[in-house]
């Protein structure tokens, strides 16, 4: 299964956020809209970077107050792993374990076109195992 796959079921809808943008800002958009991560694109929505919980749970922990007034530029995870549409889903799998990371960016010519998430993932998988259980049944039922 591909990572094209994933982003198929799941829509291509995607959060981002400006470099320029503060720490706040960031907090508020994760909030309003359910979402653990924000990808930093520049002005050709090109990935730049990533902002995430685990990011802000960082600067409360080493700044203290006034982490809030920060630029996303000079808090966000910079070079963050990504993977294209056509990468295997198990290998992107493979690449979360590792670093321990729940969202990869999806990139196609060096522009963002999607995000996967460890449980778009389980999601997908589920749907296909489920699918080819159904399909089982059906073919044991059949052949009594």
């Amino acid at each position: 299964m591909l990572v094209r796959d994933v982003i198929e079921s799941k829509g291509r809808r995607i959060v981002t956020i400006d470099c320029e943008a503060t720490v706040s800002e960031a907090i508020a958009r994760l909030v309003q809209n359910n979402i653990g991560s924000l990808p930093v694109v520049d002005n050709d929505r090109r990935l730049i970077g990533i902002f995430s919980e685990r990011d802000v749970l960082r600067l409360i922990h080493n700044r203290g107050e006034g982490f809030g007034r920060l630029r996303i530029c000079d808090v966000m995870t910079s070079d963050p792993v990504t993977c294209n549409l056509d990468d295997d889903v198990e290998e992107v799998m493979g690449k979360m374990s590792d670093r321990r990371i729940a969202k990869v960016p999806v990139t196609a010519s060096e522009e963002l076109v999607g995000i996967v998430s460890v449980g778009d993932v389980v999601r997908v998988l589920y749907d296909k195992v489920h699918t080819e259980n159904q399909h089982l049944i059906s073919y044991i039922h059949g052949s009594i």
